[in-house]
């Protein structure tokens, strides 16, 4: 068994059906957070996981967007690589 744990994921309906169809409050889930993940990328791990090897035991996998550092923690604005 695998558990996948995607983070923030920006479809068009998750935030919408999770505010109760209040489109102010679903928008601000993800505003200026940049590059949230889609529901592809998470599919795309999903395809990742599967196709290992027989031998290759994945018990958990968790992906989140660059922007979000933990559950709570998500950086919004624009992101920057720093030198160094």
């Amino acid at each position: 068994m695998i558990e996948i744990a995607p983070g923030m994921v920006k479809t068009e309906e998750f935030a919408l059906r999770r505010f109760g169809g209040d489109q102010t409050r679903a928008d601000k889930v993800y505003a200026g957070v940049d590059n949230p993940l889609t529901g592809e990328d998470v599919a795309n791990v999903i395809v990742y996981a599967v196709e290992l090897p027989g031998h290759v035991n994945l018990d958990s996998v968790t992906v989140r967007p660059v922007a979000q550092a933990a559950r709570d923690k998500v950086i919004r604005g624009p992101l920057e690589v720093k030198a160094g």
